[in-house]
């Protein structure tokens, strides 16, 4: 059985890295990549469909300091800007208000995720 390869996008890194030392105890998950804004993603995951490696699914955070938001990304990404078929994008978050939520969702995104779950 191959693992769900994951995409981790948030403009921190500390983040990034408990998400991927988080994952990392999940059998069957792997991360293929990093990137700290939406746009970094979008080079991400055409890279990695160009090696024939592509994502299964998109951990996007929606607010990114000055790079590209995840609602951006996450329409550009359903739009097929980064390879054809467009993973899955699921919104990881400390928003949750009814607006970040809707245009999460208006933009393509699978599903949306507070940063204060718990792992499982």
């Amino acid at each position: 059985m191959n693992d769900i390869r994951v995409l981790l996008v948030d403009d921190h890194p500390v983040v990034r890295a408990g998400l991927r030392a988080m994952l990392g105890d999940f059998e069957g998950i792997a991360v293929a990549a990093e990137a700290a804004d939406g746009g970094a993603a979008l080079a991400e995951l055409s890279r990695l469909h160009t090696l024939g490696e592509p994502v299964d699914v998109v951990l996007m955070d929606l607010q990114m300091g000055a790079g590209m938001d995840g609602v951006t990304a996450t329409g550009r990404i359903k739009a097929g800007e980064a390879g054809e078929p467009a993973p899955p994008v699921l919104i990881l978050t400390t928003y949750d208000s009814d607006a970040d939520i809707l245009a999460a969702v208006e933009a393509g995104a699978s599903g949306y995720m507070l940063k204060d779950a718990p792992p499982e």
